[in-house]
This record gives C-alpha cells, sequence and structure tokens, in this order.
C-alpha cells in the first residue's frame, strides 16, 4: 500500500518589501498574547509584510483583533459578525460592535455579508438567509456612520449581495474579502467602484478565472491578503496559513497582471492605507 506523499512544510517567498496583508485572522492563527502576536507579525516583517488587518468572524473574535490592534503598531482591526453567526448579532453585540467601530485602531466593518454555502453544508449551525440580510444591512449602515470601509463575506451569494448593496447606504469604501465569485461579478463590482481582494485560492491551478479577474482590477482596486489560517496558497495547500506566507499569493498576482512583484507591493499598499484611512 502506498503512503501519501508529506505535504512540504510552508515557507516564505523572497522577502517583498512594502508587503500587506489586507485580512487575516491573528486569535484563529494562534496569536492572542503580546508574545503570540508579536512573534507572528515578526515573522511577517521578515517577509517584507509591513502592515495587516486581523478580523473578527464573531463577537470574541472581534474582541481579539481589536485587542491585537492595540498591542501592535503594524497590526489594524475589523469587527463584525460573520453571516454564519449572524444570529449572535442582538442588542448588546450591536452595542459592542458600535463601540469597536468608533476606535481609531478598527479600519473596517467586517466580516460581513451572505453565506448560502454554509445554509446547505451546516444548516442547523447557520443564520437562516432572512436573518443574514438583516445583519448585513445593519453592519452596512455602521460601516457609513463610522465612517470605516465595509469588509464583505460573499460564498454562492451574489445576487443577494449586489441586490442588498442596491439599495442600502453606500460606504465609501467596499472591499469584497476573498473574491471567489465569476467574472461578471467580478465586472460588476469593478464597476461600483468596489474593491476586490484575493487571497491563496487565486494561487490554484484551476481558478483561472480568478486570474483573470485580477487582471480586470484596475490599480486602486485590488489588494491581497491572508485569510490565515486559511486559503494557503500553492505550493503549501493544505497546510496552516500566515501572514508571512502572503508573497506566494503577490507573485501570482503579479504574474497575472504582468507586472514586477515590487510594483504590484507598491499599488497594493497605496490601495491599503487609502481604503482602511491609515
Amino acid at each position: 500500500m502506498s503512503k501519501k506523499k508529506p505535504r512540504p512544510t510552508p515557507v516564505p517567498a523572497e522577502p517583498i518589501p512594502g508587503l500587506v496583508d489586507a485580512h487575516t485572522h491573528l486569535a484563529s492563527c494562534g496569536a492572542r498574547t503580546q508574545e503570540e502576536v508579536d512573534a507572528i507579525v515578526g515573522r511577517a516583517l521578515a517577509a517584507g509584510v509591513e502592515r495587516m488587518c486581523t478580523v473578527g468572524d464573531g463577537l470574541a473574535e472581534a474582541e481579539d483583533a481589536l485587542a491585537a490592534a492595540h498591542m501592535h503598531e503594524r497590526v489594524f482591526a475589523a469587527c463584525a459578525i460573520h453571516p454564519t453567526r449572524a444570529l449572535e448579532l442582538d442588542d448588546a453585540a450591536r452595542v459592542r460592535l458600535t463601540a469597536m467601530a468608533a476606535d481609531e485602531r478598527c479600519v473596517a466593518v467586517g466580516e460581513t455579508g451572505i453565506d448560502t454555502y454554509w445554509l446547505t453544508h451546516d444548516a442547523e449551525g447557520t443564520a437562516p438567509l432572512e436573518v443574514q440580510e438583516e445583519a448585513f444591512r445593519w453592519h452596512i449602515e455602521l460601516a457609513v456612520e463610522s465612517g470605516k470601509a465595509l469588509m464583505i463575506h460573499n460564498r454562492e451569494g451574489d445576487a443577494a449581495m449586489l441586490r442588498i448593496l442596491d439599495d442600502a447606504p453606500r460606504p465609501e469604501h467596499v472591499i469584497l474579502h476573498c473574491f471567489s465569485s465569476p467574472l461578471d461579478v467580478a465586472r460588476e463590482a469593478i464597476e461600483r467602484g468596489y474593491v476586490l481582494s484575493f487571497a491563496g485560492n487565486v494561487t490554484f491551478k484551476r481558478n483561472e478565472e480568478l486570474r483573470e479577474a485580477a487582471r480586470l482590477a484596475p490599480p486602486g482596486q485590488l489588494l491581497v491578503e491572508t485569510d490565515a489560517p486559511y486559503m494557503t496558497p500553492e505550493p503549501f495547500r493544505g497546510a496552516r496559513n500566515e501572514p508571512s506566507l502572503i508573497g506566494h499569493t503577490a507573485r501570482v498576482l503579479a504574474d497575472a497582471r504582468g507586472m514586477e512583484v515590487a510594483d504590484v507591493a507598491r499599488e497594493i499598499g497605496e490601495t491599503f492605507s487609502r481604503v482602511y484611512g491609515v
């Protein structure tokens, strides 16, 4: 009986100065204390990652994200309740998230949005679509009122997401995190001025359409992220991800856009600064 070939141990790409990670989950990467945050940021800095935005997908992780942003000057936070957990958005959660959004270290309201995938794969544990929509609309209003970017999670919810954004108040900046929608959605989002943020799945061989979407995004409408500890880029797909590995994704984006990776890093860094207001 043949043995499975062991996965290679993930290592960063050659350092690329000026890189940013627009969406990561430091708490889920195991970084909650000062020492743990310093360690993961230190490894990222050695790979050229100068700034990152850590994200909460529920109230507890949002608290962790904001705490990490106060621990390290290179870390910023996005705070919200994930659409699959939208049942958690009670009055107390709304009060706390409103306070979080007002914090200077919180740069985005997210991740919020629409997720229909888990309605069929984990229906008992996932908020119904109507609850997700109500929570999404509340988060949109919070982004507008706080002046922070809106960070959207969208999984198999393209039509509902675009419909809601059509008639909701318009935040100044809208980010489609871990973009994985078809090209027609990419074109529509670009036309609306949204920012497409690409994670490690843009490096997967079968995802040529995602690389085409990355080619379409004009300067100022492109970000790169890890979504760590998930979405580890090739050639380490399936291993645990962290911000120090983002260089692999940045190089694929540079190749897709026919650019030098240093130029892509500079362009994305400028977009990070503008969209997050840092």
